[in-house]
């Protein structure tokens, strides 16, 4: 009989022990896992920060001040402008058709705008690239006759070039430069109730706040 206790004893120790040491395991799995997915993250965000650095490397950048309002039409230095000198009254912020006059959409990248360019000639397929790539807050679009290249972007003093409307560096730099507070000079600014002109033969620009 003692003897039966005794086993039936050591059987209780030994199975609490296997449980003991299942439980460390599992634990330290965990523990190893969540160590491991921590790494990816990290990494995930550190490959994602180089990645947008080198796609971005090539972007033009300038020191235009901020503010300065002015009437009737301004010859800028950039083609497109990217700063300086530009109407009170801001182009509201939106896919236009028909091109626009760069004194208003200047005016709209001081808000925080990023606004992308493209030749008049860019294939349809590419432009409704560019119409997915606009649709949305702080964002214009619009035909630019004599760009320099097929798809230029534009930001308050940011700017780059694009053969093609599917490169990797154009939602990069939305990413980056649109509404950022760090490169904005006024931001909070609103991107509406502006103006909607077109810089059309019968179209002039806008120089009163509010009119559309």
């Amino acid at each position: 009989m003692a003897k039966v206790q005794y086993e039936e004893k050591q059987r209780k120790k030994a199975a609490q022990r296997a449980a003991a040491e299942q439980n460390a395991r599992r634990k330290s799995l965990i523990r190893n896992a969540a160590g491991l997915f921590l790494i990816a993250i990290v990494a995930a965000v550190v490959y994602s920060q180089y990645t947008a650095r080198q796609l971005l490397q090539d972007v033009k950048t300038t020191r235009y001040p901020a503010g300065l309002h002015v009437a009737g039409s301004i010859a800028f230095a950039e083609n497109p402008p990217i700063g300086g000198q530009h109407n009170v009254v801001w182009q509201n912020c939106g896919i236009y058709d028909a091109q626009i006059h760069s004194e208003h959409a200047v005016h709209s990248m001081e808000h925080g705008a990023v606004w992308i360019t493209y030749r008049p000639d860019l294939p349809a397929d590419q432009v409704q690239t560019l119409r997915t790539l606009a649709a949305d807050d702080f964002m214009l679009l619009s035909p630019y006759p004599g760009l320099p290249q097929p798809i230029v972007a534009s930001a308050w003093n940011r700017q780059l070039t694009f053969q093609r409307a599917d490169d990797a560096a154009l939602p990069a730099f939305i990413a980056r430069f649109k509404n950022n507070p760090e490169t904005t000079p006024e931001f909070g600014a609103p991107c509406g109730g502006g103006t909607r002109a077109l810089a059309t033969a019968l179209d002039s620009l806008t120089n009163i706040p509010g009119t559309r």
